[in-house]
């Protein structure tokens, strides 16, 4: 950006903006140029915008679309496809102070929120008027809600509950031009026009801002009960998870992790579980009659040749037996000196293929690739361990990524479930939809940012 244009850029954002609200000391919008994501490029940006209010975003807007400068709109920045990325000479547009709860309606059963609302805070705000919000990505404690719309989230509980897209009734949201659009209902039921508010969901901040966010909410469940079965192969692990939701079960929680990831997270957690186990398979159960539930899963993955299997009593051991789930990112990290997190969702009956592939693959590139899946919905997050310092390990991670992701598409299965395209995956999201399918999604980013400056370069 030549400096006429970030002078006048800065000289205009002051206009309706707070002078606390821009950031423009270089080594500070630095910070905020890029989210979680290895592999994905970031640009310099000009400025870094952090409104309070819905006016202060449509200003934002308004000066861009003035000036033609890009707009990346960010939450927490903890996703991991790069889609929160700088472009550059672009506004950061950050809406993490817009975190108020507005509303939680205990008839209707709906929440009100800004876009900058912890996903954790909502919930336990939510828990203490009796209801739930159940999307928990694994990043509960930091994400926020606006970050979790923008990529469709999921987490640990979608087996039973479902993904973000499933809780969002409305939308409040400030497009490319500075004009504010309402979207969707907060009524239970509502079918008038086009659903807008799902196209929204998903969209990576490419089709406009979201500043306000109706969401459905659910009575509070029991506390769950959990389950942990090891098993002699990931092939029979995978097994008892169709054998589970064959039977017609419902856990709120059916994970499994793989022989490299247990023994990561026996070496950081000390969780005693023996050398043998190729995979641990994790069920719980939030129903009035969880014990029962428990036991039935436990015989399908007994009958599915389970060398053990450990009920747990209480809440407190269904914790404990959860830690390791929880730590397994954590204890897969200090493998090496970093990893590229990968997320690929394939039909159930596929699981042992996409296991068994992804195994292949760790062993042809000679890598330490470790699977930690949500089983119940067959979405798997291989995670590649490797060395950036080492130049032909980095190029193995890289070209086992793409291997990685081939092996999803050819089992049926999606290049995302839950992380997103952003920088990373868009060659691949080009495969997926093929050359009509991404037509009909530029024509629509096109209607709805038809100068291209929300969050250029992401998905296309």
């Amino acid at each position: 950006m030549d400096d006429d244009l970030s002078v006048r850029l800065r000289t205009s954002l002051l206009q309706g903006l707070p002078a606390e609200a821009l950031l423009t000391d270089p080594e500070v919008t630095a910070s905020y140029a890029t989210d979680m994501a290895s592999f994905c490029a970031a640009g310099t940006p000009a400025v870094v915008a952090l409104p309070r209010t819905v006016e202060q975003v449509q200003h934002v807007l308004r000066t861009a679309t003035a000036l033609r400068v890009p707009v990346v709109p960010q939450g927490a920045r903890t996703g991991l496809s790069g889609a929160a990325n700088a472009s550059d000479g672009c506004i950061l547009l950050s809406l993490v102070k817009m975190d108020r709860i507005l509303e939680i309606n205990t008839v209707d059963r709906t929440a009100v929120v800004e876009p900058g609302v912890v996903n954790a805070v909502l919930s336990r705000a939510a828990a203490e008027r009796g209801l739930s919000y159940p999307p928990d990505p694994s990043s509960w404690e930091q994400c926020t809600i606006g970050g979790n719309i923008g990529t469709a989230s999921g987490g640990l509980c979608c087996v039973k509950y479902g993904v973000t897209a499933e809780y969002v009734l409305g939308l409040d949201v400030v497009l490319a031009d500075g004009r504010l659009l309402r979207t969707g209902r907060r009524t239970a039921k509502g079918v008038a026009g086009y659903d807008l508010t799902r196209l929204f969901v998903g969209s990576e901040g490419s089709l406009g801002v979201v500043v306000q966010a109706v969401l459905a909410l659910r009575p509070a469940p029991p506390r769950q009960l959990a389950l942990a079965a090891e098993f002699p192969s990931a092939a029979a692990a995978c097994a008892a998870v169709c054998a589970v939701m064959e039977a017609g079960l419902t856990p709120s929680l059916l994970e499994l992790m793989d022989r490299t990831t247990v023994r990561a997270v026996n070496a950081l957690g000390r969780m005693g579980l023996p050398d043998s186990t190729e995979a641990l398979l994790l069920a719980a159960f939030d129903t009035p009659h969880a014990p029962q539930d428990l036991a039935a899963v436990g015989d399908l993955c007994t009958a599915a040749g389970a060398t053990a299997v450990v009920p747990a009593e209480d809440e407190a051991e269904s914790e404990l037996l959860l830690k390791a789930r929880r730590m397994s990112l954590t204890a897969l990290d200090a493998l090496r000196p970093a990893t590229m997190i990968d997320d690929v969702c394939v039909p159930r009956s596929r699981l042992a293929q996409m296991l068994d592939g992804t195994a292949a693959i760790a062993r042809t590139y000679d890598l330490l690739i470790g699977v930690c899946a949500h089983a119940g919905d067959g979405n798997t997050h291989p995670v590649v361990c490797f060395d950036p310092a080492d130049e032909d390990e980095t190029r193995r991670a890289r070209e086992s990524f793409d291997a990685i992701m081939e092996l999803g598409l050819s089992l049926g299965g999606t290049i995302t479930g839950e992380h997103g395209v952003g920088v990373l995956k868009k060659e691949w999201l080009a495969r997926e939809l093929g050359p009509v399918g991404m037509e009909m999604q530029r024509a629509v980013k096109h209607a709805f940012d038809p100068l291209g400056l929300l969050n250029p370069g992401k998905l296309f």
